[in-house]
C-alpha cells in the first residue's frame, strides 16, 4: 500500500527528477491536512459500529425494498452481510484517509469487487447510496470535533462510489 508521499517519490524517482514546485506543494499539502486526518481516522475508530447502523438504516429506509421479501438484505443473513459490507467500506475509507492516496482503495476494495457482486446478483445502486450516506455522516462528526473543513473526507467516499457506479448504473 503507498500513500500520498511514496506515491509522489516514487513517480518523481522514475522519471529521474529533482522534487518540484509542484511536488513541495502537494507534500505542504498532505502535511498540513494531517492533523484532520488523523482526526477523522479517530473518529471512525471511535464511532464505527454506530456510523454502520445509522448508515445502514438510513440506507433501508431509503430504499425498503431491499428488506423486503425477495430484496438483497431480506434474511438475516443478507441484512448482516450488507452491514459488514459497509464495515469494510468504511474501515478502507480510514486507511485512505490518512495515506492521502486512494490505492489502498483500489488494491484492497475495488479490483473485482463490481464483477463479485454482478456475479451475486447484488445491486450495485443501494451499496453507492449506502457508502455516501457513511460520508454524510462522518463528515459530521469529523465537525463536530472542531475540523473546519472536511473535504478531504469526501475523497475515499467519492472515489469508491465513482469506481463502482462508473460501469453499472
Amino acid at each position: 500500500m503507498r500513500d500520498a508521499i511514496t506515491s509522489l517519490i516514487r513517480n518523481y524517482d522514475i522519471s529521474g527528477r529533482y522534487l518540484d514546485r509542484d511536488a513541495i506543494d502537494l507534500l505542504k499539502s498532505y502535511f498540513d491536512s494531517g492533523t484532520a486526518r488523523i482526526m477523522a481516522a479517530a473518529v471512525i475508530n471511535a464511532n464505527a459500529a454506530s456510523i454502520v447502523k445509522q448508515a445502514g438504516s438510513q440506507l433501508f429506509e431509503d430504499v425498503p425494498e431491499l428488506i423486503r421479501p425477495g430484496g438483497n438484505a431480506y434474511t438475516t443473513r443478507r441484512y448482516a452481510a450488507c452491514l459488514r459490507d459497509m464495515d469494510y467500506y468504511l474501515r478502507y475509507a480510514s486507511y485512505a484517509l490518512v495515506a492521502g492516496s486512494m490505492d489502498v482503495l483500489d488494491e484492497r476494495v475495488l479490483q473485482g469487487l463490481r464483477e463479485t457482486y454482478n456475479s451475486l446478483g447484488v445491486p450495485i445502486a443501494p451499496t453507492v447510496r449506502g457508502i455516501q450516506i457513511m460520508k454524510d455522516i462522518l463528515k459530521e462528526q469529523v465537525a463536530a470535533t472542531g475540523v473546519a473543513n472536511t473535504a478531504f473526507v469526501d475523497q475515499p467516499f467519492d472515489y469508491m462510489t465513482r469506481e463502482l457506479s462508473e460501469r453499472d448504473i
